[in-house]
């Protein structure tokens, strides 16, 4: 599914991107971001000034400007909250006043396709469970402070598993992509060894979707078997030209022409046309760590 408006989401797109998942929002509101960006850029400026008081309004003070704004495109269905950006710039103290300022951050809330939990939220609550950063940690953790505070919620770092890596390889290889798109990377890290040994291992985009096209029973649907399947099938093809069993080692990063993924919890999107599916994948993820 395409987003409506490409210039609303290009930000989103080769920027790598911290994952978090984060737990209902208490008594946030649409009809307030520029209040939250007002009291938001107030709390930053007062954590770098190390508690001397800073004024409300005195925006043009500050060398960090917040604005919090509402991407609507960002979502799955009709019940899903809208997205929330939040994104930090500043100019240098040397620079004049009317100089153009500088990106220096950015986060996004989101919930794609999480349609059980939009649905039928408890009264008072807004689901947005996966939170997305781009930018310094210190601004990540001056922000997400700020907004566990502000709403009573709580961040924690998403990580992605090899199981899910597996996932993400298998329905990336499906992807029909542009001929000139760059080869399927899965990265897998050897355990046990005194120094760390990463074995990279490369596929062309079209012999991945071959391969899952042989393995896949109904398009449109994908099982575990599936996935195991095409794992497989790789793990013999390398075994047979390298003599290694990829399958005693660990999955870490899964890169295609679709988005870039490691175990760590970072993330780059790569192809707008499947932003939103990429997107409900992580929000699972994020969902499934909350409960």
């Amino acid at each position: 599914q395409e987003t409506s408006d490409p210039q609303r989401t290009a930000f989103l797109l080769r920027r790598q991107w911290a994952l978090y998942s984060v737990s209902p929002l208490y008594r946030f509101s649409d009809a307030r971001l520029k209040d939250y960006a007002q009291l938001l850029s107030v709390s930053i400026a007062a954590e770098k000034q190390k508690g001397l008081a800073v004024e409300v309004g005195l925006e043009l003070d500050l060398d960090v400007k917040v604005e919090v704004s509402s991407i609507p495109d960002l979502r799955g269905s009709e019940w899903d909250q809208a997205a929330i950006l939040v994104q930090l710039s500043s100019r240098s103290s040397a620079s004049p006043q009317t100089s153009e300022r500088k990106l220096i951050w950015s986060g996004c809330f989101c919930c794609v396709a999480g349609d059980e939990l939009s649905k039928n939220p408890p009264q008072d609550f807004t689901y947005l469970p996966l939170f997305l950063a781009n930018g310094a940690e210190k601004y990540t953790s001056i922000v997400g402070s700020w907004f566990q505070t502000t709403f009573d919620c709580c961040f924690r770092r998403l990580a992605i598993s090899p199981f899910n890596l597996s996932w993400m390889a298998a329905m990336w290889a499906g992807c029909k992509v542009d001929q000139t798109a760059s080869a399927t990377e899965l990265v897998f890290s050897v355990p046990r060894l005194p120094q760390p040994l990463d074995i990279s291992y490369a596929i062309h985009p079209e012999d991945a979707k071959a391969l899952w096209d042989t393995v896949q029973k109904t398009p449109g649907e994908i099982t575990q078997e599936e996935v195991d399947v095409f794992m497989d099938c790789l793990y013999s093809h390398f075994h047979r030209h390298f003599k290694i069993h990829l399958s005693a080692t660990k999955l870490v990063k899964v890169s295609t022409a679709i988005a870039s993924a490691h175990c760590n919890g970072t993330i780059k999107f790569l192809q707008r046309e499947h932003l939103l599916g990429v997107l409900m994948l992580l929000t699972e993820l994020a969902v499934s760590q909350i409960e």
